[in-house]
Protein backbone atom coordinates (compact mmCIF):
# COMPACT_ATOMS: atom_id res chain seq x y z
CA UNK A 1 0.00 0.00 0.00
CA UNK A 2 3.13 2.49 1.07
CA UNK A 3 4.34 1.62 -2.54
CA UNK A 4 1.94 2.32 -4.23
CA UNK A 5 1.17 5.44 -2.57
CA UNK A 6 4.95 6.51 -3.47
CA UNK A 7 4.15 5.56 -7.29
CA UNK A 8 1.13 7.67 -7.47
CA UNK A 9 3.17 10.39 -5.59
CA UNK A 10 5.85 10.57 -7.86
CA UNK A 11 3.24 10.03 -10.91
CA UNK A 12 1.70 13.10 -9.48
CA UNK A 13 4.76 15.25 -9.09
CA UNK A 14 6.14 14.06 -12.98
CA UNK A 15 2.39 15.50 -14.29
CA UNK A 16 3.14 19.07 -12.73
CA UNK A 17 6.35 19.04 -13.91
CA UNK A 18 5.47 18.67 -17.24
CA UNK A 19 2.39 21.26 -16.93
CA UNK A 20 5.04 23.45 -15.59
CA UNK A 21 7.09 23.26 -18.30
CA UNK A 22 4.27 23.19 -20.59
CA UNK A 23 3.45 26.71 -19.57
CA UNK A 24 3.08 29.20 -22.58
CA UNK A 25 3.33 33.02 -22.06
CA UNK A 26 0.99 35.60 -22.98
CA UNK A 27 1.65 38.94 -24.16
CA UNK A 28 0.52 40.52 -20.82
CA UNK A 29 2.77 37.66 -18.69
CA UNK A 30 5.69 38.92 -21.19
CA UNK A 31 5.07 42.69 -20.43
CA UNK A 32 4.47 42.41 -16.54
CA UNK A 33 7.43 39.84 -15.44
CA UNK A 34 9.93 42.11 -17.85
CA UNK A 35 8.68 44.97 -15.84
CA UNK A 36 9.53 42.97 -12.35
CA UNK A 37 12.59 41.99 -13.51
CA UNK A 38 14.09 44.33 -16.42
CA UNK A 39 17.72 45.17 -14.61
CA UNK A 40 17.15 48.77 -16.16
CA UNK A 41 14.01 49.13 -14.59
CA UNK A 42 15.17 48.07 -11.20
CA UNK A 43 17.87 50.75 -11.46
CA UNK A 44 14.70 53.06 -11.91
CA UNK A 45 13.50 51.69 -8.89
CA UNK A 46 17.09 52.24 -6.60
CA UNK A 47 16.69 55.85 -8.32
CA UNK A 48 13.59 56.24 -6.42
CA UNK A 49 14.64 55.16 -3.35
CA UNK A 50 17.64 57.70 -3.40
CA UNK A 51 14.97 60.20 -4.14
CA UNK A 52 13.89 59.59 -1.19
CA UNK A 53 17.04 59.56 0.88
CA UNK A 54 17.57 62.92 -0.35
CA UNK A 55 14.50 64.58 0.33
CA UNK A 56 14.97 63.15 3.92
CA UNK A 57 18.18 64.74 4.08
CA UNK A 58 16.37 67.88 2.94
CA UNK A 59 13.95 67.65 6.12
CA UNK A 60 17.15 67.21 8.28
CA UNK A 61 18.77 70.59 7.43
CA UNK A 62 15.63 72.18 9.14
CA UNK A 63 16.76 70.35 12.78
CA UNK A 64 19.01 71.12 14.92
CA UNK A 65 22.06 69.12 14.92
CA UNK A 66 22.98 67.86 18.87
CA UNK A 67 26.04 66.37 19.61
CA UNK A 68 27.70 64.83 23.05
CA UNK A 69 31.39 64.71 23.66
CA UNK A 70 33.29 63.40 26.71
CA UNK A 71 37.29 63.48 27.04
CA UNK A 72 39.66 62.10 29.46
CA UNK A 73 43.53 62.83 29.90
CA UNK A 74 46.22 62.77 32.24
CA UNK A 75 48.65 65.23 33.14
CA UNK A 76 52.28 65.13 34.56
CA UNK A 77 55.02 68.05 35.40
CA UNK A 78 53.97 71.96 35.62
CA UNK A 79 50.29 72.36 34.45
CA UNK A 80 47.43 74.08 35.15
CA UNK A 81 45.08 72.56 37.45
CA UNK A 82 41.55 72.42 35.85
CA UNK A 83 39.59 72.96 38.63
CA UNK A 84 41.60 76.09 40.50
CA UNK A 85 43.53 77.14 37.66
CA UNK A 86 46.91 77.32 39.12
CA UNK A 87 49.96 76.32 38.10
CA UNK A 88 51.49 73.26 40.16
CA UNK A 89 53.97 70.38 39.65
CA UNK A 90 51.85 67.21 40.21
CA UNK A 91 50.15 64.32 38.28
CA UNK A 92 46.81 64.08 37.65
CA UNK A 93 43.63 62.82 35.77
CA UNK A 94 41.48 65.10 34.44
CA UNK A 95 37.88 64.53 32.53
CA UNK A 96 35.37 66.66 30.40
CA UNK A 97 31.53 66.55 29.15
CA UNK A 98 29.47 68.45 27.53
CA UNK A 99 26.60 68.06 24.85
CA UNK A 100 25.84 70.82 22.31
CA UNK A 101 23.16 71.80 19.92
CA UNK A 102 23.61 74.13 16.72
CA UNK A 103 20.68 75.27 14.35
CA UNK A 104 21.05 76.76 11.33
CA UNK A 105 18.69 79.96 11.86
CA UNK A 106 19.23 81.59 8.53
CA UNK A 107 21.05 80.45 5.15
CA UNK A 108 20.25 82.54 2.57
CA UNK A 109 16.83 79.81 2.32
CA UNK A 110 18.87 77.52 0.91
CA UNK A 111 17.51 74.55 2.75
CA UNK A 112 14.07 75.81 1.76
CA UNK A 113 15.55 75.62 -1.74
CA UNK A 114 16.76 72.18 -1.58
CA UNK A 115 14.03 70.87 0.34
CA UNK A 116 12.15 72.10 -2.72
CA UNK A 117 14.61 70.36 -5.22
CA UNK A 118 14.14 67.31 -3.20
CA UNK A 119 10.84 66.88 -4.05
CA UNK A 120 11.16 67.87 -7.93
CA UNK A 121 13.66 65.04 -8.15
CA UNK A 122 12.02 62.78 -6.55
CA UNK A 123 9.49 63.32 -8.90
CA UNK A 124 11.58 63.29 -11.83
CA UNK A 125 12.90 59.91 -11.00
CA UNK A 126 8.98 58.18 -11.05
CA UNK A 127 8.96 59.56 -14.38
CA UNK A 128 11.97 58.14 -15.29
CA UNK A 129 10.45 54.76 -13.92
CA UNK A 130 7.29 55.24 -16.22
CA UNK A 131 9.65 55.60 -18.76
CA UNK A 132 11.74 52.78 -18.32
CA UNK A 133 7.88 50.63 -17.79
CA UNK A 134 6.67 51.92 -21.62
CA UNK A 135 10.28 51.76 -23.14
CA UNK A 136 10.53 48.01 -22.11
CA UNK A 137 6.80 46.78 -22.56
CA UNK A 138 6.92 48.25 -26.01
CA UNK A 139 9.86 46.48 -27.04
CA UNK A 140 8.70 43.01 -25.36
CA UNK A 141 5.46 43.81 -27.55
CA UNK A 142 7.47 44.21 -30.89
CA UNK A 143 9.70 41.12 -29.93
CA UNK A 144 6.07 39.35 -28.70
CA UNK A 145 4.61 39.85 -32.31
CA UNK A 146 7.91 39.27 -34.46
CA UNK A 147 7.70 35.79 -32.69
CA UNK A 148 3.87 35.60 -33.42
CA UNK A 149 4.64 36.99 -37.27
CA UNK A 150 7.85 34.11 -37.94
CA UNK A 151 4.88 31.17 -36.80
CA UNK A 152 2.30 32.37 -38.30
CA UNK A 153 4.59 32.67 -41.12
CA UNK A 154 5.37 28.76 -40.75
CA UNK A 155 1.79 27.74 -40.78
CA UNK A 156 1.60 29.66 -44.46
CA UNK A 157 4.37 27.56 -45.51
CA UNK A 158 3.66 24.26 -43.79
CA UNK A 159 -0.03 24.29 -45.17
CA UNK A 160 1.05 24.89 -48.86
CA UNK A 161 3.71 22.07 -48.44
CA UNK A 162 0.77 19.82 -47.37
CA UNK A 163 -1.10 21.31 -50.51
CA UNK A 164 2.04 20.08 -52.54
CA UNK A 165 2.92 16.70 -50.85
CA UNK A 166 -0.87 16.04 -52.15
CA UNK A 167 -0.29 17.40 -55.36
CA UNK A 168 2.57 15.33 -55.41
CA UNK A 169 0.82 12.63 -54.99
CA UNK A 170 -2.15 13.15 -57.25
CA UNK A 171 0.76 14.14 -60.49
CA UNK A 172 2.69 10.50 -60.12
CA UNK A 173 -0.57 8.89 -60.07
CA UNK A 174 -1.44 10.90 -63.21
CA UNK A 175 1.85 10.39 -64.68
CA UNK A 176 2.13 6.82 -64.26
CA UNK A 177 -1.52 6.58 -66.08
CA UNK A 178 0.13 8.40 -68.90
CA UNK A 179 -2.21 11.38 -67.95
CA UNK A 180 0.79 14.04 -67.27
CA UNK A 181 4.22 13.88 -68.67
CA UNK A 182 7.40 13.59 -66.37
CA UNK A 183 7.98 17.01 -66.96
CA UNK A 184 5.24 17.81 -64.32
CA UNK A 185 6.04 15.46 -61.92
CA UNK A 186 9.59 16.84 -61.45
CA UNK A 187 8.10 20.32 -61.18
CA UNK A 188 6.48 19.62 -58.40
CA UNK A 189 8.86 17.65 -56.79
CA UNK A 190 11.43 20.60 -56.58
CA UNK A 191 8.59 23.02 -55.47
CA UNK A 192 8.18 20.06 -52.94
CA UNK A 193 12.39 20.49 -51.87
CA UNK A 194 12.25 24.24 -52.05
CA UNK A 195 8.86 24.55 -49.52
CA UNK A 196 11.13 21.83 -47.23
CA UNK A 197 14.19 24.23 -47.35
CA UNK A 198 12.08 27.45 -46.57
CA UNK A 199 10.08 25.43 -43.64
CA UNK A 200 13.70 24.76 -42.15
CA UNK A 201 14.28 28.94 -42.25
CA UNK A 202 11.01 29.60 -41.06
CA UNK A 203 11.66 26.80 -37.83
CA UNK A 204 15.09 28.80 -37.67
CA UNK A 205 13.54 31.79 -37.74
CA UNK A 206 11.15 31.23 -35.11
CA UNK A 207 13.63 29.65 -32.92
CA UNK A 208 15.51 32.53 -33.26
CA UNK A 209 12.76 34.94 -32.05
CA UNK A 210 12.09 32.84 -29.26
CA UNK A 211 14.89 32.87 -27.74
CA UNK A 212 15.59 36.59 -28.35
CA UNK A 213 12.22 37.23 -26.36
CA UNK A 214 13.50 34.84 -23.57
CA UNK A 215 16.82 36.95 -23.43
CA UNK A 216 14.53 40.20 -23.07
CA UNK A 217 12.37 39.03 -20.24
CA UNK A 218 16.21 37.42 -18.58
CA UNK A 219 14.40 33.58 -18.87
CA UNK A 220 17.55 31.62 -19.41
CA UNK A 221 15.95 28.27 -20.04
CA UNK A 222 15.11 29.01 -24.23
CA UNK A 223 14.37 25.17 -24.89
CA UNK A 224 11.18 25.55 -22.74
CA UNK A 225 9.90 28.82 -22.98
CA UNK A 226 7.32 29.49 -25.82
CA UNK A 227 4.18 32.08 -25.93
CA UNK A 228 0.02 30.82 -25.78
CA UNK A 229 -0.71 29.83 -29.25
CA UNK A 230 -4.10 31.55 -29.22
CA UNK A 231 -6.26 33.20 -32.47
CA UNK A 232 -4.93 37.20 -32.28
CA UNK A 233 -7.48 39.17 -33.95
CA UNK A 234 -6.77 42.72 -35.67
CA UNK A 235 -7.31 45.32 -33.36
CA UNK A 236 -9.73 47.60 -33.35
CA UNK A 237 -8.79 50.94 -35.27
CA UNK A 238 -10.99 53.19 -33.11
CA UNK A 239 -7.75 55.33 -31.94
CA UNK A 240 -7.66 55.99 -36.25
CA UNK A 241 -10.80 57.91 -35.82
CA UNK A 242 -9.19 60.54 -33.38
CA UNK A 243 -7.53 63.79 -35.00
CA UNK A 244 -3.91 64.30 -34.93
CA UNK A 245 -4.24 66.97 -32.79
CA UNK A 246 -6.43 65.31 -30.28
CA UNK A 247 -3.62 62.36 -30.18
CA UNK A 248 -0.65 65.20 -30.18
CA UNK A 249 -2.52 67.17 -27.10
CA UNK A 250 -3.03 63.79 -25.08
CA UNK A 251 0.56 62.99 -25.61
CA UNK A 252 1.54 65.96 -24.47
CA UNK A 253 -0.14 66.07 -21.17
CA UNK A 254 0.55 62.16 -20.65
CA UNK A 255 3.91 60.98 -21.90
CA UNK A 256 7.20 60.85 -20.09
CA UNK A 257 9.53 62.30 -22.31
CA UNK A 258 7.86 65.90 -21.82
CA UNK A 259 7.18 65.54 -18.11
CA UNK A 260 11.13 64.30 -17.53
CA UNK A 261 12.44 67.46 -19.91
CA UNK A 262 9.77 70.33 -17.66
CA UNK A 263 10.94 68.49 -14.76
CA UNK A 264 14.52 69.34 -15.26
CA UNK A 265 14.09 72.88 -16.45
CA UNK A 266 12.46 73.24 -12.90
CA UNK A 267 15.46 71.26 -11.38
CA UNK A 268 17.78 73.66 -13.22
CA UNK A 269 15.62 76.58 -11.65
CA UNK A 270 15.54 75.64 -8.65
CA UNK A 271 19.48 74.79 -8.96
CA UNK A 272 19.67 78.55 -9.25
CA UNK A 273 17.73 79.68 -6.65
CA UNK A 274 20.40 77.93 -4.33
CA UNK A 275 23.32 79.40 -6.27
CA UNK A 276 22.13 82.99 -5.25
CA UNK A 277 21.16 82.18 -1.62
CA UNK A 278 25.03 82.00 -0.98
CA UNK A 279 24.88 85.69 -1.63
CA UNK A 280 23.34 85.91 1.35
CA UNK A 281 24.51 85.79 5.28
CA UNK A 282 24.05 83.02 7.52
CA UNK A 283 22.98 83.43 10.95
CA UNK A 284 23.59 80.08 13.12
CA UNK A 285 22.47 79.42 17.04
CA UNK A 286 24.43 77.18 18.94
CA UNK A 287 23.85 76.00 23.01
CA UNK A 288 25.90 73.99 24.84
CA UNK A 289 26.25 72.69 28.46
CA UNK A 290 28.92 70.70 30.15
CA UNK A 291 30.71 69.88 33.49
CA UNK A 292 34.35 69.33 34.35
CA UNK A 293 36.18 66.84 37.03
CA UNK A 294 40.12 65.89 38.21
CA UNK A 295 42.04 64.10 40.52
CA UNK A 296 44.07 66.61 41.01
CA UNK A 297 44.60 67.57 44.42
CA UNK A 298 43.64 70.82 46.23
CA UNK A 299 44.96 73.92 48.01
CA UNK A 300 43.38 75.96 50.60
CA UNK A 301 44.41 78.04 53.24
CA UNK A 302 43.26 77.77 57.09
CA UNK A 303 42.53 80.70 59.29
CA UNK A 304 46.21 81.65 59.88
CA UNK A 305 46.74 81.95 56.09
CA UNK A 306 48.80 78.84 55.77
CA UNK A 307 48.51 76.75 52.52
CA UNK A 308 46.95 73.32 52.63
CA UNK A 309 46.76 70.81 50.57
CA UNK A 310 43.22 68.31 50.37
CA UNK A 311 42.62 65.76 48.50
CA UNK A 312 40.22 65.82 45.59
CA UNK A 313 36.69 66.28 45.23
CA UNK A 314 34.08 63.31 45.08
CA UNK A 315 33.49 62.33 41.37
CA UNK A 316 29.66 63.33 41.42
CA UNK A 317 30.12 66.30 43.66
CA UNK A 318 32.71 67.55 41.03
CA UNK A 319 30.10 66.87 38.35
CA UNK A 320 27.44 68.90 40.20
CA UNK A 321 29.57 71.93 40.75
CA UNK A 322 31.60 72.40 37.60
CA UNK A 323 28.88 72.40 35.06
CA UNK A 324 28.49 75.62 32.72
CA UNK A 325 26.29 76.97 30.11
CA UNK A 326 27.01 78.74 27.10
CA UNK A 327 24.68 79.97 23.93
CA UNK A 328 24.96 82.35 21.23
CA UNK A 329 24.42 82.78 17.36
CA UNK A 330 26.94 83.40 15.01
CA UNK A 331 26.80 85.64 11.48
CA UNK A 332 28.92 84.47 8.42
CA UNK A 333 28.28 87.75 5.58
CA UNK A 334 29.93 86.52 2.89
CA UNK A 335 32.27 89.46 1.86
CA UNK A 336 34.53 87.90 -1.44
CA UNK A 337 34.84 84.14 -2.28
CA UNK A 338 37.03 83.78 -5.08
CA UNK A 339 34.67 84.72 -7.56
CA UNK A 340 32.96 80.92 -6.93
CA UNK A 341 29.17 82.10 -6.33
CA UNK A 342 28.81 84.49 -8.78
CA UNK A 343 30.01 81.78 -11.45
CA UNK A 344 27.77 78.95 -9.53
CA UNK A 345 25.41 81.69 -10.00
CA UNK A 346 26.52 81.61 -13.96
CA UNK A 347 26.79 77.82 -14.30
CA UNK A 348 23.17 78.05 -12.81
CA UNK A 349 21.73 80.02 -15.76
CA UNK A 350 23.18 78.03 -18.81
CA UNK A 351 21.95 74.99 -17.32
CA UNK A 352 18.14 76.79 -17.48
CA UNK A 353 18.78 77.41 -20.85
CA UNK A 354 20.34 74.03 -21.92
CA UNK A 355 16.99 72.72 -20.05
CA UNK A 356 15.00 75.07 -21.83
CA UNK A 357 16.24 73.88 -25.22
CA UNK A 358 16.06 70.21 -24.25
CA UNK A 359 12.48 70.68 -23.53
CA UNK A 360 11.51 72.52 -26.90
CA UNK A 361 13.30 69.26 -28.42
CA UNK A 362 11.53 66.76 -26.63
CA UNK A 363 7.97 68.45 -27.25
CA UNK A 364 9.57 68.87 -31.05
CA UNK A 365 10.42 65.01 -30.93
CA UNK A 366 7.16 64.14 -29.55
CA UNK A 367 4.90 65.67 -32.25
CA UNK A 368 7.16 64.35 -35.08
CA UNK A 369 6.48 60.80 -33.58
CA UNK A 370 3.13 61.09 -32.72
CA UNK A 371 2.68 62.11 -36.46
CA UNK A 372 5.14 59.44 -37.84
CA UNK A 373 3.31 56.66 -35.57
CA UNK A 374 -0.26 58.37 -36.80
CA UNK A 375 0.93 57.92 -40.58
CA UNK A 376 2.64 54.62 -39.61
CA UNK A 377 -0.87 53.13 -37.83
CA UNK A 378 -2.74 54.48 -41.15
CA UNK A 379 -0.56 52.87 -43.72
CA UNK A 380 -0.25 49.73 -42.05
CA UNK A 381 -4.27 49.85 -41.87
CA UNK A 382 -4.67 50.25 -45.49
CA UNK A 383 -1.79 47.71 -46.44
CA UNK A 384 -3.53 45.09 -44.15
CA UNK A 385 -7.13 45.92 -45.95
CA UNK A 386 -5.37 45.58 -49.57
CA UNK A 387 -3.28 42.06 -48.34
CA UNK A 388 -6.67 40.62 -47.43
CA UNK A 389 -7.95 42.19 -50.78
CA UNK A 390 -4.64 40.13 -52.51
CA UNK A 391 -5.38 37.15 -50.36
CA UNK A 392 -9.02 36.04 -51.82
CA UNK A 393 -7.90 37.21 -55.35
CA UNK A 394 -4.86 34.61 -55.46
CA UNK A 395 -7.29 31.97 -53.92
CA UNK A 396 -9.25 32.02 -56.64
CA UNK A 397 -6.42 32.38 -59.51
CA UNK A 398 -5.30 29.43 -57.34
CA UNK A 399 -8.33 27.35 -57.38
CA UNK A 400 -8.83 28.10 -61.46
CA UNK A 401 -5.28 27.29 -62.12
CA UNK A 402 -5.82 23.88 -59.68
CA UNK A 403 -8.79 22.87 -61.32
CA UNK A 404 -7.11 23.52 -65.20
CA UNK A 405 -4.37 21.74 -63.73
CA UNK A 406 -5.97 18.27 -63.01
CA UNK A 407 -7.85 18.61 -66.32
CA UNK A 408 -4.75 19.14 -67.87
CA UNK A 409 -5.48 22.56 -69.49
CA UNK A 410 -2.27 23.60 -67.89
CA UNK A 411 1.18 22.54 -66.89
CA UNK A 412 3.23 22.09 -63.50
CA UNK A 413 5.11 25.27 -63.91
CA UNK A 414 2.19 27.17 -64.14
CA UNK A 415 0.18 25.46 -61.25
CA UNK A 416 3.33 25.76 -58.94
CA UNK A 417 3.52 29.67 -59.84
CA UNK A 418 -0.05 30.17 -58.91
CA UNK A 419 0.56 28.40 -55.84
CA UNK A 420 3.83 30.30 -55.25
CA UNK A 421 2.12 33.95 -55.85
CA UNK A 422 -0.92 32.49 -52.94
CA UNK A 423 1.81 31.57 -50.71
CA UNK A 424 3.24 34.82 -50.68
CA UNK A 425 0.04 36.61 -50.54
CA UNK A 426 -1.12 34.72 -47.65
CA UNK A 427 2.79 35.39 -46.10
CA UNK A 428 2.28 39.17 -46.91
CA UNK A 429 -1.05 39.01 -45.26
CA UNK A 430 0.17 37.62 -42.11
CA UNK A 431 3.03 40.19 -42.15
CA UNK A 432 0.92 43.17 -42.53
CA UNK A 433 -1.27 41.98 -39.84
CA UNK A 434 0.91 42.18 -37.13
CA UNK A 435 2.90 45.01 -38.32
CA UNK A 436 -0.70 46.73 -38.20
CA UNK A 437 -0.88 45.34 -34.54
CA UNK A 438 2.05 47.02 -33.37
CA UNK A 439 1.53 50.59 -35.35
CA UNK A 440 -1.69 50.36 -33.55
CA UNK A 441 -0.79 50.00 -30.46
CA UNK A 442 2.29 52.25 -30.50
CA UNK A 443 -0.23 55.00 -31.39
CA UNK A 444 -2.43 54.17 -28.56
CA UNK A 445 0.37 54.60 -25.97
CA UNK A 446 1.24 58.14 -27.56
CA UNK A 447 -2.16 58.53 -26.29
CA UNK A 448 -1.78 57.42 -23.09
CA UNK A 449 -3.06 54.10 -22.99
CA UNK A 450 -1.06 51.51 -21.22
CA UNK A 451 0.53 48.95 -23.00
CA UNK A 452 0.13 46.81 -20.27
CA UNK A 453 -3.72 47.25 -20.22
CA UNK A 454 -4.03 46.41 -24.11
CA UNK A 455 -5.30 43.05 -24.59
CA UNK A 456 -4.60 41.91 -28.56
Amino acid sequence: MRINILILGFLFMGIGKAISQEKRWTLQECVAYAIENNITIKQSALNIESADIDKSDAIGNFLPSLNASASNFWSSGLSADPISGTNRTQTFRSSNYGIGAEINLFDGLRNVRQFQRAKLNQLLSQYNLGKSKDDIALFVANSYLQLLLNKESLKVIEKQHDITLESLKRTTDLVEAGVLPQGDLLEIEATSSDEITRIVQAENAVQIARVSLAQTLLIKDYEKFDIAEQEYLEPSSKILDKSIEEIRSTARTSRYEVQIAEQNKLLAEKDLEIARGNYYPSLTGSFSIGTTESDAEGIVFDDMGVPMTVGAAPFFDQFSDNYGISYGLSLSIPIFNGFSVRNAVKRSKINIKSADFQLEQAELDLDSNVYQAYLDAKGSAKAYEASKVSVKAQERAYEYAKDRYDVGLTNAFDFSQSKFRLENAQSNAVQAKFDYIFKIKVLELYFGIKLADIKL
